[in-house]
């Protein structure tokens, strides 16, 4: 358990710098995944900090999923969100509501009643179609990046953030179904693929999209059908009469991340590069109406814990 929790948070900490280095990434043209993005991004400095936060808790994550269920290690991923709005409430200045207070409270309960109701990882390998199946949905979560670009805005949030969910859920199958180096298993060529791509997805979310958005769709992507694979087929199970307490901290773990879900990303707290002129500044008068990926910076977004526009869902896309 204290390797998961130390996996999220390094997680929570990358997210913060590794959208600071996407948002200040010069767009690409048109509205869907940008794969040259990626190449983009890694010139920020911020972005490859990130990245080495992520490798230290990808280490962290694999040794926890090979010591506990995968819904206990998915719920502690998924809230890595708390982590991320404390340090921005502390590091980057930005005012957390009493609803988002709570909901940090919330996940830390959450992931208690879990602590005491899971038992131990099981042991199980699954039926043999289940790393085919992994292999299959790592490319169909490409499919669904390309499908997903081609909407409008508001649905191609969600649809990004679920599709990178659906990437690193097959990340965390995976590392629980490898059994040493064999290169002819689909679920290593499952492992790469679902996680390469889910980086790409989240990646262009962030940038080109609403930030709650396609960050509660991540959280229910790489949360829920893990969890359920877990379960049905790799034998994982919970203390003996305590299956009810095991799903009661799951779910609140969960909806207490979702509310915490703008904190996907952290404040604008530079000029943004567009490829039209020079990058405005967060706060900015008349900024308010910009949308992702115009260079525009929004102004304050309006509602409980937005009063002072520092948060980190600025209102793109009129999420």
């Amino acid at each position: 358990m204290i390797c998961a929790l130390a996996s999220s948070v390094c997680f929570g900490a990358a997210s913060v710098l590794q959208a600071m280095g996407a948002r200040a990434t010069t767009p690409g043209t048109g509205g869907g995944v940008d794969i040259a993005l990626m190449w983009r991004v890694l010139r920020q400095w911020r972005y490859l900090a990130g990245l080495c936060a992520d490798g230290l808790g990808f280490v962290l994550q694999i040794v926890a999923l090979r010591t506990l269920p995968i819904y206990v290690v998915g719920a502690a991923l998924a809230a890595s969100l708390a982590v991320t709005a404390v340090i921005a409430s502390r590091v980057l200045r930005v005012r957390l509501s009493r609803v988002e207070w709570t909901a940090v409270g919330v996940v830390c309960a959450g992931l208690a009643l879990l602590a005491l109701a899971s038992g131990k990882e099981g042991h199980e390998e699954g039926p043999g179609w289940l790393p085919w199946a992994l292999l299959a949905s790592a490319f169909g979560v490409l499919l669904l990046g390309v499908v997903g670009g081609r909407l409008p805005a508001k649905p191609r949030a969600l649809v990004l953030g679920l599709g990178a969910g659906f990437g690193f859920g097959v990340v965390e199958v995976a590392v629980r179904l490898i059994d040493g180096i064999d290169l002819a298993d689909p679920v290593w060529y499952a492992l790469l693929v679902g996680g390469g791509a889910a980086f790409v997805l989240l990646t262009s979310a962030l940038q080109r999209g609403s930030v709650t958005t396609a960050t509660a769709g991540a959280v229910l992507g790489e949360t829920v059908g893990p969890a359920i694979i877990g379960v049905v087929w790799l034998g994982d199970t919970t203390r003996e009469g305590l299956g009810w307490l095991a799903v009661t901290g799951f779910a609140i773990a969960v909806a207490g991340s979702l509310t915490l879900a703008r904190f996907g990303e952290p404040p604008e707290t530079e000029g943004r590069p567009t490829e039209t002129g020079p990058a405005t500044t967060a706060g900015s008068e008349g900024a308010g109406a910009g949308g992702a990926g115009t260079g525009s910076a929004p102004g304050p977004a309006s509602g409980p814990g937005h009063d002072h526009g520092t948060g980190p869902d600025r209102g793109q896309d009129g999420s």
